[in-house]
């Protein structure tokens, strides 16, 4: 993920949160014990829809940020947290193994040349390299899903990783999601500082990711 596409979705997300609050005061929205409580009355097939259509989602470029906050919205910080990461969970699998069904050659021409990268990535740090790339997604969460399935990791660290990994922006995006119209509540405000945080040490990251090739290139 480019320094410019990771700046767009920070102010993507900082304009979507102060919408939510300018409609909330403005307008005035439905309180989440409202949603919650509706939500609760559609039974048990509710979160499990809903973590099908992230798992969907996921096997596709667009980007997931609504649907995790939606979750927050509607079950609240831990049901949405584990709508978000089962679907998510989901939607890797399915795409590790479809990118197996595609091969090698095709999946590098989707991802634009960083198999081979990921690849030597993967060979040696293994697991670390997974979350590492959940964390701080250098490559688009989409596009390790298909990256993985081409190359020598094994599905437990690849799932294990995965989970690891997208923790701490999850938590963070279905917080946003449980409190954006709340204004004042201390966890919307922790969540959207952590999701800075993140924003700026990925930003760090491939700055120093781009350092290092080059000057390895030099040599």
């Amino acid at each position: 993920m480019t320094r410019t596409a990771r700046l767009l979705r920070l102010a993507g997300l900082v304009a979507l949160v102060g919408g939510l609050v300018t409609v909330a005061i403005l307008v005035g929205l439905p309180g989440r014990d409202e949603l919650r409580s509706t939500m609760a009355g559609l039974g048990w097939w509710a979160p499990v829809a809903c973590a099908g259509l992230y798992g969907v989602a996921c096997l596709s470029p667009l980007p997931k940020t609504v649907l995790t906050l939606a979750a927050g919205a509607l079950f609240g910080v831990a049901g949405g947290l584990a709508v978000v990461v089962c679907g998510a969970l989901l939607g890797a699998v399915a795409a590790l193994y479809l990118g197996r069904l595609l091969g090698r050659d095709a999946v590098r021409w989707l991802a634009g040349g960083r198999l081979d990268a990921f690849d030597a990535r993967l060979t040696r740090h293994g697991i670390w390299a997974i979350v590492a790339a959940r964390l701080i997604p250098v490559v688009p969460f989409t596009a390790v899903n298909y990256l993985a399935g081409v190359t020598s990791v094994r599905l437990r660290d690849f799932v294990l990783g995965t989970a690891v990994g997208i923790l701490p922006a999850t938590t963070a995006y279905v917080t946003v999601g449980a409190y954006g119209w709340q204004p004042g509540a201390w966890p919307l405000w922790a969540a959207l500082a952590a999701l800075v945080v993140l924003t700026v040490g990925g930003l760090l990251a491939e700055r120093h990711r781009r350092g290092r090739r080059s000057a390895n290139a030099d040599r």
